[in-house]
C-alpha cells in the first residue's frame, strides 16, 4: 500500500521514480528527510537575515542601481569568486560530472537567467501589486509541480496552511492592479519559472547529482554571470552605465557595489543551503513571508504608509506561516517515529 503522510519536504520519492542514485548519494539525500524541525529553523533564520540585510543595503547604501543586468552579474560574479576561495581553501571538494550531467547544470543556469529575463519584462508590462500578488501563489505550483512530476502527496493540513499563506500576500501587498495581457502570461509564466527553479535547485542538490549548495553555486554561478553580461550588452545597460560614468565608478560606488557583492554571496550560499534541508515547498512559503517582512520593513525604517487590508494581509501571512511550520514540525516527529519503528526488529 502507498504510504501517505503529512511530512511537508520530507517526502520520500517512491520507487518507481528514476532517481539512479548510488548508496553514497542515497545517503545524502536522506540528510533532507533526516534534518530536523530545529535545524531547518535555525538554516530558515540564516536565510532571512541575509535577505532582510541585503534589502536594507540596497535600500540606504546602493540606491537606485538601474541597471538590472549588471547587478545580476555582480551577484553571480561574487558567488563565483567567493566559491572559487571557498574550493581553495578546502571547504568543498568538485564532484566528477558526466557531459550529460553537466548539460543539466548548464541548463539549469540558462532557466535561472531566463527566470530574471522574464520578470524584468513582465514589471514593465504590470504594476507591481498585480506582480507581487501572482507571485504570491508560488507555494500553490510548488505542490502542484511535486504532485504531477514526483507523485508526493501531502496532508490536508498542509495544504490548508498554505491558504492564509498566499491571501494574506494578496491582502499585504493589495494596490492598483493592472496588467495588459502580455504583462499577465509573462507574469504567469514568471511564476512557473521561479517554482521549476527552486525545485530544480532543490532536486540538483538531492536528487541524482547530490551536489552540495557550494558546489552547485560554483557550477552554475560562472555560466549566469556570462549570460548577464550578454544580456547586458544586448539591452544597453553597458552602453548605459558608461555613459553615465564616463570616468568610471566612483570610489564609493565601488565600496558600495563591493559590499552588495558580498552580501549576495552570503545569500545564495544560504539560499542553497536551507533549499537542501527545508525543500522547496518551503522556500517558495518564505518567498511569500519576505514580502511581508519587505513591507514591515518600509514601515519601520523608511516611513511608508500602509492601509488596514495591507496590515490585516500580513497578519493573516504571517499566522498562516506559523501553522505551516506547526505542521511541519509535527509531521517531522511522526514520521520520526515512523523510521524508529520500521527499523525495530518484530518479535517472534
Amino acid at each position: 500500500m502507498k504510504e501517505k503522510h503529512g511530512d511537508v519536504e520530507a517526502q520520500r520519492p517512491s520507487h518507481h521514480q528514476h532517481i539512479g542514485l548510488s548508496p553514497t548519494r542515497t545517503s545524502q539525500l536522506d540528510s533532507e528527510y533526516r534534518t530536523s524541525g530545529w535545524t531547518k529553523l535555525s538554516y530558515l533564520a540564516v536565510y532571512f537575515l541575509c535577505n532582510i540585510s541585503l534589502t536594507i543595503y540596497n535600500k540606504k547604501i546602493l540606491g537606485k542601481f538601474g541597471y538590472p543586468w549588471l547587478l545580476t552579474a555582480l551577484h553571480a560574479g561574487s558567488a563565483s569568486i567567493g566559491c572559487y576561495i571557498l574550493l581553495l581553501r578546502g571547504h568543498f571538494s568538485l564532484t566528477k560530472l558526466s557531459f550529460q550531467q553537466s548539460t543539466v547544470l548548464a541548463l539549469f543556469s540558462i532557466l535561472f537567467t531566463v527566470n530574471i529575463a522574464t520578470s524584468n519584462v513582465s514589471l514593465a508590462l504590470v504594476s507591481i501589486p498585480f506582480h507581487q500578488i501572482m507571485r504570491s501563489t508560488c507555494p500553490v505550483f510548488a505542490v502542484i509541480v511535486y504532485r504531477v512530476r514526483y507523485k508526493r502527496t501531502y496532508s490536508t493540513e498542509t495544504y490548508l496552511s498554505l491558504i492564509p499563506v498566499v491571501l494574506g500576500v494578496g491582502l499585504a501587498t493589495y494596490g492598483d492592479y493592472y496588467f495588459t495581457t502580455a504583462g499577465f502570461f509573462l507574469t504567469f509564466l514568471g511564476v512557473l519559472l521561479a517554482v521549476v527553479k527552486t525545485v530544480a535547485t532543490n532536486r540538483i542538490m538531492t536528487g541524482a547529482l547530490a551536489l552540495s549548495p557550494l558546489e552547485t553555486l560554483l557550477r552554475m554561478s560562472p555560466l549566469a554571470f556570462i549570460q548577464a553580461v550578454i544580456c547586458a550588452t544586448l539591452s544597453g545597460e553597458f552602453a548605459r552605465f558608461r555613459a553615465a560614468n564616463p570616468d568610471g565608478p566612483s570610489r564609493m560606488m565601488m565600496l558600495a557595489l563591493a559590499g552588495n557583492g558580498l552580501l549576495a554571496f552570503l545569500l545564495n550560499v544560504s539560499s542553497f543551503s536551507t533549499n537542501k534541508v527545508a525543500g522547496a515547498l518551503t522556500m517558495t512559503v518564505c518567498g511569500n513571508i519576505k514580502q511581508c517582512l519587505t513591507v514591515v520593513l518600509g514601515i519601520a525604517l523608511f516611513n511608508v504608509q500602509v492601509g488596514f487590508l495591507n496590515g490585516l494581509g500580513m497578519m493573516i501571512a504571517l499566522s498562516g506561516a506559523a501553522w505551516y511550520s506547526l505542521v511541519e514540525l509535527r509531521s517531522k516527529g511522526a514520521s520520526a517515529a515512523s523510521r524508529a519503528a520500521a527499523a525495530t526488529p518484530s518479535k517472534g
